[in-house]
């Protein structure tokens, strides 16, 4: 969602960067360019003026820092102020006396429900709780359906009640789970096309039943400023305590995310990154801001890794890298690890400085090719690829559908990847082959 800002807001700052000193005309021309990419990614005109003010007074009367140049203390300026434009630190979920209730809010069409499924997974992952599902849905058809199916899919119950009345579906939902031993309780609510009175007197009185703990308003991030107007009116007539916006890997501009909280003083709890239902991230400012500068974000890719990666495949895999070695099967396991983080290039940016890489042309799909390839190889092959003859590379080829040539390719850059072990095993970060990435190599004119 953040590309074409990222892109125009590392090109804004990338004259600057360099420069030994600034003056008021250099600093002028940065805050106008950042200006103009906030307005096309469609930020709140007031949000924007906040922001770019903020950085200019900062720029301009900002002592350089010992050791810092005054074109990275701009850098700096704009990453802390953007930071604080989207949250400042991240906002948690408040947890009480058993069971805590959490009651979605947002419009039809925003993503509750799956939304509600996605943080029961979440919860039961990353906080160890005993997470449940009530319905209260009762205005689109088959959404009580949808929520029982998305409760299979995890392993969490959802309490359903044969009620025509939603305060009802909600109390007596929220009961039974409380009576099972669930320790937290999400509770989806109905939603319209668009803001009404019933919908808000509704919501609160369902509010007014189960007295939640926290109050989460779903949002759409792919309507823009539209999801702003939406947040406002919710705001005026129903209290909650932070966002949760949905379709954050859509390609829409961005502008809701980055402008939703500064308009409603409410924080971003959480992310939707994907359809999988395990694509919910917990929202970081500061880790946000640094993705769209391209300044990467380690802190994410090492959870997300330490989630793909289990235990005893980290202590095989550490043991393989020390001794030099790397097979076809390695590869397998370590393709699959990496599905697990999510789409390769989305995984790449998250490299401090990749995100800056001319010409970074990542594909899974030619992934997958790579890996047809190797499962066309025998088991033997896979962990002897040295046996990899011509009469087997042909095979190889004809079964993967492929071309020789690709497998000779895979198969050189096999040779690397065991050499780049073993410079790891030394404490050195060699570049990766980019046949084993589905990237292209850089030709002439193309950056590594």
């Amino acid at each position: 969602m953040f590309d074409t800002l990222s892109g125009r807001l590392q090109g804004a700052l990338a004259g600057v960067r360099a420069k030994g000193r600034l003056d008021e005309e250099t600093v002028q021309k940065v805050t106008r360019e950042i200006r103009l990419a906030l307005l096309e990614a469609d930020v709140e005109l007031d949000v924007v003026k906040q922001l770019v003010s903020g950085i200019r007074e900062r720029a301009l009367d900002a002592e350089v820092m010992r050791g810092l140049e005054p074109g990275q203390q701009v850098v700096k300026i704009v990453h802390e102020e953007l930071t604080e434009l989207l949250g400042s630190s991240d906002s948690r979920l408040v947890f009480g006396r058993p069971p805590t209730v959490v009651l979605l809010a947002g419009l039809q069409g925003a993503g509750k429900t799956t939304a509600a499924g996605k943080l029961a997974l979440w919860l039961r992952k990353h906080e160890k709780k005993s997470p449940a599902l009530v319905p209260a849905d009762l205005q689109r058809p088959a959404a009580v359906d949808q929520l029982e199916q998305l409760g299979k899919q995890i392993g969490v119950p959802v309490f359903r009640t044969d009620t025509t009345d939603p305060v009802e579906a909600a109390r007596r939902g929220v009961e039974r789970a409380g009576a099972e031993g669930c320790d937290v309780v999400i509770v989806d609510t109905a939603g319209r096309l668009q803001i009404d009175e019933a919908l808000m007197d509704e919501l609160a009185s369902v509010r007014d039943a189960i007295k939640p703990l926290n109050v989460l308003l779903v949002l759409d991030a792919m309507t823009g400023q539209e999801a702003v107007n939406v947040a406002r009116a919710f705001q005026e007539r129903v209290a909650f305590d932070g966002i949760l916006l949905t379709k954050l890997d859509g390609d829409a501009r961005g502008g809701a995310a980055l402008s939703v909280r500064s308009v409603t003083g409410r924080p971003v709890k959480f992310a939707s990154t994907g359809e999988k239902l395990d694509q919910l991230e917990v929202f970081h400012p500061d880790r946000m801001a640094s993705r769209i500068l391209g300044m990467g974000d380690v802190l994410t890719l090492i959870e997300r890794a330490e989630q793909a990666i289990e235990e005893d495949d980290q202590a095989a895999l550490e043991a393989r890298m020390r001794q030099g070695v790397f097979t076809f099967d390695d590869f397998l396991s370590s393709s699959r690890m990496l599905k697990k983080m999510g789409p390769l290039k989305g995984v790449m940016k998250m490299l401090p400085g990749v995100g800056q890489l001319e010409g970074l042309d990542v594909d899974d799909r030619q992934m997958a090719r790579v890996e047809a390839i190797v499962l066309s190889m025998t088991p033997h092959e896979r962990r002897t690829p040295h046996l990899i003859n011509g009469p087997r590379r042909r095979r190889i080829a004809a079964g993967s559908g492929t071309t020789i040539d690709e497998v000779n390719r895979l198969l050189h850059a096999r040779k690397q990847m065991e050499k780049m072990m073993r410079q790891m095993g030394k404490g050195k970060l060699p570049t990766l082959p980019p046949e084993l990435t589905g990237g292209r190599p850089p030709g002439p004119g193309r950056r590594r």
